[in-house]
This record gives structure tokens, sequence and C-alpha cells, in this order.
């Protein structure tokens, strides 16, 4: 036990470099025309939901992520909801998702009414595993007028969000044949997944809609701040509208034409969030430079090895995940304490979704994969600056 510690340790801080004080698990950096951006915004005035900046954060990241669209949004939890109602998920419908995500997947299918249906994940990639839910689905689903129906509960199966997990593209061209056999919509939970390739395509191409986050802690950041990417010009269009409290356009009338959203991202956040995006091809390359030096130096520490980029995908790595072999999962605990206390921040994986209160009753498949993860996943510190700006040219 001792030496698995001393022997992780020493890696994680040969790797991140002699650093004095706490070293972050991912945190932001602002290094180029972030102030200049974010000045302008000021200094004209447009601060709020309207502005250039908006207009140009939009066309950027559809250009970066190769989609036809992209809507900014508050945040990704707000993406994620409207994404789910672009979908056509109503109330009382069931959404297939990860156990193994962040509590934002969770809450807004409850947000648009729907019920929490959770499946495993698979241990190379941490992302849904497309046999076992194939497998899941052939025992409770059934297709009937067009849909998809939970034969045990009675409801219809609305919805598949797979995420990405830490940045690790799930096995999404397997998931998405499985939903056109079964008639589901699929939702890419890609907030973590920016910069992230599965077989040559950017995440987020692969399903009907894909909601993205810029939160403080994500590749690039607008503060607070999301975005839906799509290929499908009509939804880009609804997705605008709703969460912009559907008002209809009108030289001065207040005229709403549904229920809407306050959702839209402020050209502030977007001016910041322009900026950024102009340093993340940098910011991706040293991350890379990062995860590598993990993995080399991982090699040699037996009991543990260090999550690469699955086959056939190109990762981010937003958080560098250390995989603790199953005879040490019961010394997460004790390694997770030992990094934080040497200054080295460090986290477990969320805690699995049906072990919380609110969501424990929920429908959901066997969960042994995602159960076994949870006891063994530690992510470590991820941020581009523990690599030299110049280190990657």
């Amino acid at each position: 036990m001792t030496e698995l510690i001393d022997s992780i340790l020493h890696t994680v801080r040969t790797v991140t470099g002699d650093r004095s004080g706490f070293v972050p698990l991912h945190e932001p950096e602002f290094v180029g025309n972030e102030g200049t951006y974010v000045a302008d915004c000021i200094n004209t005035g447009w601060v709020s939901s309207v502005g250039a900046y908006v207009d140009r954060i939009e066309h950027d990241l559809a250009q970066f992520c190769g989609t036809k669209h992209a809507v900014a949004m508050v945040n990704g939890t707000a993406a994620l909801h409207i994404s789910l109602l672009l979908a056509g998920v109503a109330p009382g419908d069931e959404v297939l998702m990860p156990t193994l995500t962040f509590i934002a997947t969770a809450n807004a299918a409850t947000y648009a009414g729907g019920v929490p249906h959770f499946v495993d994940s698979e241990a190379n990639s941490l992302g849904v595993d497309p046999d076992r839910l194939s497998a899941h689905l052939e025992a409770i689903a059934e297709r009937r007028d067009g849909a998809c129906y939970n034969r045990v509960t009675g409801r219809r199966i609305a919805a598949l969000i797979v995420m990405h997990a830490f940045g690790h593209p799930a096995r999404i061209g397997p998931l998405s044949t499985l939903c056109d056999h079964w008639n589901i919509p699929l939702v890419e939970d890609a907030a973590e997944s920016l910069g992230s390739f599965y077989k040559g395509t950017h995440t987020g191409n692969f399903g009907l809609v894909a909601a993205l986050s810029f939160n403080g802690n994500k590749v690039m950041t607008t503060g607070g701040g999301g975005a839906i990417l799509t290929n499908d010009s009509g939804l880009a269009k609804r997705a605008k509208h709703l969460s912009t409290t559907a008002r209809v356009p009108d030289r001065w009338n207040f005229v709403h034409d549904q229920i809407g959203f306050n959702y839209r991202m402020p050209n502030i956040n977007a001016a910041l969030g322009c900026a950024q995006l102009e340093q993340v091809p940098d910011m991706l390359a040293r991350k890379r430079l990062l995860a590598e030096r993990y993995a080399a130096g991982f090699e040699t520490v037996d009991g543990v090895n260090f999550l690469n980029e699955p086959e056939g995908t190109v990762s981010n790595y937003w958080l560098c995940t250390l995989l603790l072999d199953p005879n040490h999962m019961g010394e997460q605990e004790a390694l997770l304490a030992a990094l934080n206390d040497a200054g080295l921040m460090a986290r477990p994986v969320w805690t699995l979704m049906h072990r919380l209160p609110m969501f424990a009753d929920a429908p959901r498949a066997d969960l042994s994969t995602a159960e076994n993860l949870a006891e063994r996943v530690i992510n470590i510190p991820s941020s581009p600056n523990l690599v030299a700006r110049d280190a990657s040219d």
C-alpha cells in the first residue's frame, strides 16, 4: 500500500514539476485576447445576451467542431435541457443514460419531465457500453408505433444520452446504430469532449444534438457557458428560439408563442470564449503532451494504469485518469488523501447516479462495471499550463 502511494506521488510530482503551492485538477488559462475582447464588450455596452461575440462564437464553434450549427447557452446543463426537448422528451418518458456521469445529465432529464434510466459503462472509454446496452434493450424493450417502449414500466424510451467521460469518446458508432435499430433519438453529452474525435469526426456530430460546457474547469471557458451542436437547421433555429424565452421577433411588442427559457449566453461571456477558442489548439497539444508524460511515467508503476484514449479515437484528455488494478480498488480513498495532502489535487469519479437518493428508485440495467470503475478511478492534475507553451511547437 505505502509503496503504491509513494510510486504514484513520485510519478505525478515528476510530471507536474517542482511547483510551489497546491496544483489544481484543471485551471483556466488566459494568455490571449481575453482582456481585449471583454474590454470591447464593456466599452460598447453590449454585455448581455445579444451582441457580435455571441454570433461569432456560434460561428467559430460550429467551424471548429465541424457541425452546421452551434447555439450558445448560459451553461452546459441548459444546453442538455434544451437538447432533450429538441429530441422530443416529454413528461413521463424514460431517458437512457450512464450512471457514471456528472449530475447535470440526470438533472436535465428531470427538468424535461423525464425519468432517468441508468445503463452501464465500459472500462476502456468509461462511456456507455453498446454491447451491454443492446442486451439490456433486448430484455426490456419493444418497438411500437415507430417508438421504443419499456415493457416493464410501460413508458416510452425517448432518448439515449451518451456522455464522453473526461474527454474520451465513447463507442458512438455502434451506439448510433443501436439507437437507429430501436428508434431512440441519440443525444451526446459532449460537455467534456471539445477537441475529441471518433474515427476522424469530432464528437457532437453523431447524435441528433449535442451539448458542450465551458465551465471554468473545462478545456476552454466562458466563465459559465455552454452550447448546443447540431447538423439540423430546423433544430438549431428551434434551440435559439426556446433559449431566448420563445420571443417572436417584433420591433417593440413582447410576444411569446410558447414556454421558453432564458438560457442564452451573454455577449461578455461569449467574448471571453472567442479568445479562449483561439487558444484551444495549443492547449490541446500541451494537454496531449502532458498525457503522454503521465502514460510513460506510469508504465513502470505496478498496481495502476493510465487511461489512454480508446483505439480509433483522439481524446482531448480533459482530465488525466488513473485506473487502479482490481486488487487495489480498496485503496482509492487512501490514495486520494495522500495526493491531496501532498498538494496535488485528485478526485474520484462522480457518485454514481443510482446511488443518489433522488434517483435511487429509477429504472436501471445491471451496473456492475460502473460500480467497479467507481472504486478505481482517480483523476490527477490536468491543466495545460503544466506543460510549457513552447513545448508543443
